[in-house]
């Protein structure tokens, strides 16, 4: 499936030390692969980014963001359209950052506060210190960010990301190995296999993932419990709230709350 490419700032001024870039990503679009003389943090206030990064591909939720070293190759788009944020850190920030590895780490409500409020206050003087502060506290923020194991893992092989992009436009897809084997000229077994290899899970696993994955997307979003259940493909809400507590050790609505978020059956805002 075609992407469309985003031309990447530039003659970008380097972080002194911290500088946050805001921008809206339309959908099927990216940046092509660059890197850059600065760390930088890969987040989205809204929607869903698709990252590639030093052999690494997955996709990261509002809950999520990648820390990407100074000089590390990467490619950042969003198959559905987010709102970008892009923390760029110089490499004299100070000590106990996450590390020279692109890592996946979970963002606080409070870490997604001062982003945005370091967005919205970019570029302007700083007379009484307030966003140097603000700039100490993401940098704490940061330091203390818990790791995750991966977020959604993507293949980079370019008929599996077909798949995995069709899955994720439409959760109530139910094609599994055989159907999409026979679409793509190989056998169930030579695509399962191909699948586990490039992701690390079976393609039932991965989709089972995804579908929670969108589900906090969804919900995020301003969905209720019940619409974004029968946006999934869920027979039932209790089948969606039940597949969530399993996998995430809370429902929906509790694990919405600790996020400082709300929901319920309305619209999200427009743009």
């Amino acid at each position: 499936m075609i992407w469309e490419t985003i031309e990447a700032p530039a003659n970008a001024a380097p972080p002194a030390p911290l500088r946050v870039r805001a921008q809206f990503i339309p959908a099927r679009h990216c940046f092509p692969e660059h890197r850059h003389g600065w760390h930088q943090v890969v987040y989205a206030i809204a929607g869903a980014l698709t990252v590639i990064a030093e052999g690494g591909s997955y996709v990261i939720s509002p809950d999520q963001a990648v820390w990407l070293a100074t000089g590390a190759r990467h490619r950042v788009g969003s198959l559905l359209g987010a709102e970008f944020r892009s923390l760029w850190i110089s490499d004299d920030a100070g000590p106990a950052l996450p590390g020279t590895s692109p890592s996946v780490f979970t963002v606080s409500p409070l870490l997604k506060a001062l982003i945005v409020e370091a967005s919205e206050i970019e570029g302007q003087p700083d007379e009484d210190g307030y966003a140097g502060r603000i700039t100490h506290l993401i940098l704490d923020q940061l330091r203390r960010a818990p790791a995750l194991p991966s977020a959604l893992p993507w293949p980079r092989d370019a008929a599996l990301m077909s798949l995995c992009e069709a899955l994720y436009a439409d959760p109530t897809d139910l094609r599994g190995p055989q159907e999409w084997g026979a679409l793509f000229g190989m056998s169930s077994r030579t695509l399962a296999r191909r699948f586990v290899a490039e992701t690390g899970m079976s393609l039932r696993s991965w989709r089972r993932r995804m579908r929670l994955f969108r589900g906090i997307e969804l919900l995020a979003g301003g969905h209720g419990v019940t619409r974004v259940a029968m946006e999934l493909g869920y027979g039932s809400t209790s089948a969606f709230v039940y597949a969530f507590r399993l996998e995430m050790g809370s429902s929906p609505q509790a694990y919405m709350r600790g996020r400082g978020t709300e929901f319920g059956e309305r619209a999200p805002a427009p743009r």
